[in-house]
């Protein structure tokens, strides 16, 4: 930026030539006034020069600090984008801390209401009064057929009234046992629909979970592959099987086998 200054009116009158040389005595220009007028000379080259060089550092200082500047706001703009990238890397955070946390919830549910020893404990016992149960009922049924197999057998060897009337009842007998046994389907039942309930209970919390997590084809891409290590009859071992399932023999085929 050019600095202006303010001309004098002995400089403006030397430089246009306005103002006249003294003379000396003899018509000729003094030595001291010649020895004056270079000196003013200098003395105004040095200030035209002191100007320029004052104009070419403001220049200089001008351009640093615009590039001091530049560097800032570049400087800034870095800055702002590494806020961007660290802002979306705590909402991934937070969604992953949240998920953990859910999954957390879901496990101590699970663990107070389901895994626990009491609980565990309880499903356990009634799947044992469930097999319990059953063989006692098919034992008594079993029994009882046998035993009715007998009296039909003797009932038609007696001919004294009084020695069929006995085998008549003890048939009747056994019958009402046979009645009595299968009311075991009942209580089996019950049981079952208690465990059935613990069972749809944890799936229902396990399913929850896989739900935090993706899904289950999400599950399913870190899921282990399923090997059959069973060994000798125990691999050959599928049954029974349920309405609808594939991959099982029928009795039409087994007894195909045998025609």
């Amino acid at each position: 930026m050019p600095i202006h200054r303010r001309r004098f009116r002995i400089e403006e009158a030397i430089i246009g030539g306005d103002m006249p040389m003294p003379a000396g005595a003899d018509g000729e220009v003094g030595p001291m006034h010649r020895e004056i007028m270079n000196e003013l000379r200098a003395i105004r080259s040095q200030m035209g020069s002191s100007g320029r060089a004052r104009s070419a550092t403001v220049e200089t200082l001008d351009a640093s600090v615009s590039r001091e500047a530049a560097e800032a706001y570049a400087l800034l703009e870095t800055y702002r984008a590494q806020i961007e990238q660290c802002e979306k890397l705590k909402v991934e955070l937070d969604l992953i801390y949240d998920a953990i946390n859910r999954t957390k919830r879901e496990i101590a549910v699970l663990h107070g209401k389901s895994f626990n020893g009491e609980e565990m404990a309880k499903v356990n016992g009634e799947l044992g009064a469930v097999v319990g149960g059953t063989e006692e009922a098919t034992q008594q049924i079993l029994e009882a057929a046998e035993a009715i197999d007998n009296a039909s057998s003797a009932l038609s060897k007696v001919t004294s009234p009084d020695q069929q009337k006995i085998l008549s009842e003890e048939i009747q007998e056994r019958v009402v046992s046979i009645f009595e046994a299968c009311n075991f389907q009942d209580l089996t039942g019950q049981r079952i629909s208690k465990v059935m309930t613990t069972m749809k209970f944890i799936e229902n919390h396990i399913t929850v979970m896989m739900d935090i997590w993706g899904g289950v084809d999400a599950i399913k891409a870190h899921a282990p592959p399923i090997v059959d290590d069973r060994e000798g009859d125990a691999k050959l071992l599928n049954g029974p099987k349920l309405d609808g399932d594939e991959g099982h023999a029928s009795q039409n085929d087994i007894d195909a086998l045998f025609d």
